[in-house]
């Protein structure tokens, strides 16, 4: 049931240009991150949901999807979607207020689930209409540890199970929900273990190794398209707060992790890619360069879109909307000057 794979000399050239191009993707994914959580501080955007210490896990899974398969992400699943190709200009214009998808982007990507676990029965009913189809795509639906105490986890687990839908719940336990430790969400041995009572498969992996994930999320989704769904349970560790409204010093210590599980993924990578002569000494400030470049594009691109009027969030709740609303959405735009 679990397979924790972990680092591993690298000698075919492929695996070497994989390696770089993982480790190149995890630096980009924590430049976006300290931008964007440096961006809130300063009254940017109102809040943000950090995922410094989660790079490898969700590079490496992004990395191992094909072209076709569908993402349905939560909202701190931004290296997922960034590694998946969603611009990062789209995913700052989403903090700000604006529509997911502003680029008009044709990837198969679904709108981030705030509400914990909400996507899950959105992405095993895109799995079963892929079956259905005899499409040839799988679906991947991101979600963090304490998803699964929620009651969309176990529906769409039980309804996977029973439709065999082309579905990998790719778990990242990051260790808390909130302030809430996995030990106090649940009896099972792991999260892992929770698929057997669905009849399906479940599998651990070092979520801090981008290349372990990549090789398992990738076997996981082969076997997901012949023969039904999977749970992987990515293990990671969020060093950050839960949000930038968060404070984890009120809750959490020293961790009772192993050191592999609490390391920081993007030096670890690093120095295993140089150990291995896979980059020289400058990779890492001539990717760390480009990225910030890549991101300062992203941020003016971003600051030039009109800012959003908020009446719009009202415009698609209903097909016609009741006199009501109407007159809601009229307060909304008067009071906060929208036109």
């Amino acid at each position: 049931m679990h397979r924790v794979v972990g680092e591993r000399s690298i000698a075919d050239p492929s695996e070497a240009d994989t390696a770089r191009t993982l480790l190149a993707e995890l630096i980009r994914a924590r430049v976006f991150d300290d931008r964007a959580l440096a961006l809130q501080r300063r009254g940017w955007m109102s809040g943000y949901p950090p995922f410094r210490g989660q790079e490898a896990s969700q590079v490496g899974a992004a990395r191992a999807m094909t072209d076709d398969d569908w993402l349905f992400p939560t909202y701190r699943a931004n290296a997922l979607q960034f590694a998946r190709g969603v611009p990062p200009t789209d995913l700052l214009l989403f903090r700000r207020g604006h529509p997911e998808f502003h680029s008009n982007h044709d990837l198969p990507v679904f709108p981030q689930a705030v509400p914990i676990a909400t996507q899950l029965p959105h992405a095993v009913g895109a799995g079963m209409a892929a079956d259905y189809r005899d499409a040839d795509h799988a679906v991947l639906a991101y979600l963090g540890d304490g998803a699964t105490s929620e009651g969309d986890f176990h529906e769409a687990m039980n309804f996977a199970g029973v439709f065999d839908a082309p579905v990998l719940f790719f778990c990242e336990n990051n260790g808390w929900a909130i302030s809430t430790p996995r030990e106090r969400q649940t009896a099972a041995p792991s999260i892992a273990a929770k698929a057997e009572a669905y009849g399906f498969a479940g599998r651990q992996v070092d979520g801090n190794d981008p290349l372990a994930v990549r090789e398992v999320v990738a076997d996981a989704l082969d076997r997901v398209r012949r023969d039904g769904p999977l749970l992987v349970e990515s293990l990671t560790y969020r060093q950050g707060p839960h949000t930038t409204s968060d404070d984890p010093d009120r809750y959490r210590s020293e961790p009772d992790l192993p050191e592999w599980r609490t390391r920081d993924p993007v030096d670890r990578f690093a120095e295993y890619c140089r150990a291995e002569g896979i980059v020289d000494e400058q990779f890492r400030e001539r990717a760390r360069a480009g990225a910030e470049r890549a991101i300062d594009r992203a941020v003016a691109a971003a600051e030039a879109v009109p800012e959003p009027d908020p009446g719009d969030a009202f415009d698609f709740a209903h097909g016609t909307l009741p006199r009501r609303v109407t007159t809601q959405r009229e307060a909304v735009r008067d009071r906060h000057g929208g036109g």
